[in-house]
């Protein structure tokens, strides 16, 4: 039997200690050239700007943030992967694959995200689900459980197609969604890699297309695209003080100053709040048969969440743990998990675990006990 206990965020505040936040910047409305765009904090999901977010566009290679979340997810990183002759003659960017050449699964996907090699994004969906449209209905079929509803995908490159369509605010969804995977935000964050090249003297030298990763302090994502029926599009993040930001331009004249413009514009609507203290004792539980009768229990990790004006009351807590549990419990054991909530949809969350060690009582132990007790009764009837 578990217990459950809700609070509002002000309530756990005195877990973590007083907190004055600063007063919200006021920042002008970025100007921007893309016909459609979003900058949106990835935690939970809140739109911090908008144009026209949710109309119809091709996505490019933008695309591969959704190739790369279902290859983790499908894949396994250490698999080897052989090329066939239709992955190494797909048009477009290319990581220059040979047909037959053998490349490990964690390395194509470094060179699909790094450099867009539409070759290595065909390679990897032929590896994982036969061919590139059975792969291209997992991406859709993902793409509507994250809650991306407006975007089709029919390869796994983003290369031009009529059924192969999707909208800014999705693309920030789809990327929000792949930074809860350490291994995406470390693909997408990575500025170079170096990859085997069979057959050479030499490894294949990769460079990030995305400038961002150099141009924006905190820049950690995500991925550029570009077609003509496209334009120029680009997903973009960034991380500072535990909060992580995404924008997104679609069919933009200037895509990294309109992303600059958005991040700059959404990191003064946030500020960082810790709610849970790593080490904070939140609750207490009670110990069966143990040599002692209850056992607090502390946060394994700080917990904070990315609060913008007015919106305090939307966060939560919430905190899980038995009833009751019964000895021996060894310090560091799981007992309980805290949970933080905004608007009733998990942001993070935080093992509860035991402050101590607790052994169980010896039957000598427990029978010694009852007799003492049992004398104690005695002694006081009969004076």
């Amino acid at each position: 039997m578990k217990g459950i206990f809700s609070f509002f965020i002000g309530c756990v505040i005195c877990f973590a200690g007083v907190f004055s936040p600063a007063a919200e910047a006021a920042v002008a409305l970025p100007e921007i050239t893309a016909k459609s765009a979003v900058v949106m904090e990835a935690a939970t999901g809140k739109i911090l700007y908008e144009k026209d977010m949710d109309a119809q566009h091709y996505p490019a290679s933008t695309t591969k943030m959704m190739t790369l979340i279902v290859a983790l997810e499908n894949g396994n990183l250490d698999d080897i992967v052989t090329v066939s002759k239709n992955a190494s003659t797909t048009e477009g960017s290319t990581l220059w694959l040979e047909p037959g050449e053998k490349m490990k699964l964690s390395d194509l996907l470094y060179g699909m995200m790094l450099i867009s090699g539409n070759d290595a994004t065909v390679a990897v969906a032929e590896h994982i689900a036969g061919s590139v449209d059975a792969f291209a209905k997992l991406m859709t079929a993902k793409a509507q459980e994250i809650g991306a509803v407006n975007t089709s995908f029919v390869n796994s490159s983003g290369l031009p197609d009529p059924f192969h369509y999707t909208t800014a605010h999705d693309l920030a969804l789809i990327a929000s969604y792949g930074y809860k995977n350490p291994m995406f935000k470390q693909i997408v964050s990575t500025k170079e890699k170096q990859l085997p090249w069979a057959g050479k003297s030499y490894n294949r030298d990769l460079s990030n297309e995305n400038r961002m990763l150099w141009l924006y302090n905190g820049g950690n994502g995500v991925k550029t695209g570009y077609t003509d029926a496209a334009g120029r599009c680009l997903v973009s993040a960034a991380e500072r003080d535990g909060i992580e930001i995404v924008a997104v331009v679609l069919d933009s004249t200037y895509m990294w100053n309109d992303s600059i413009a958005l991040l700059d514009y959404g990191f003064p609507q946030l500020h960082s709040l810790e709610v849970v203290k790593k080490g904070a004792v939140l609750k207490t539980v009670n110990v069966i048969a143990g040599k002692k009768a209850s056992l607090p229990l502390k946060a394994d990790a700080s917990l904070n969440i990315p609060v913008a004006a007015g919106e305090r009351d939307k966060f939560t807590t919430e905190i899980t743990v038995p009833d009751k549990i019964s000895a021996s419990v060894h310090k560091g054991d799981h007992v309980g998990k805290v949970k933080i909530l905004y608007e009733g949809r998990e942001i993070g969350s935080a093992n509860l675990v035991a402050t101590e060690s607790i052994e169980k009582k010896s039957f000598f132990s427990a029978l010694w006990q009852k007799l003492f007790f049992a004398m104690s009764y005695l002694k006081q009837t009969l004076v």
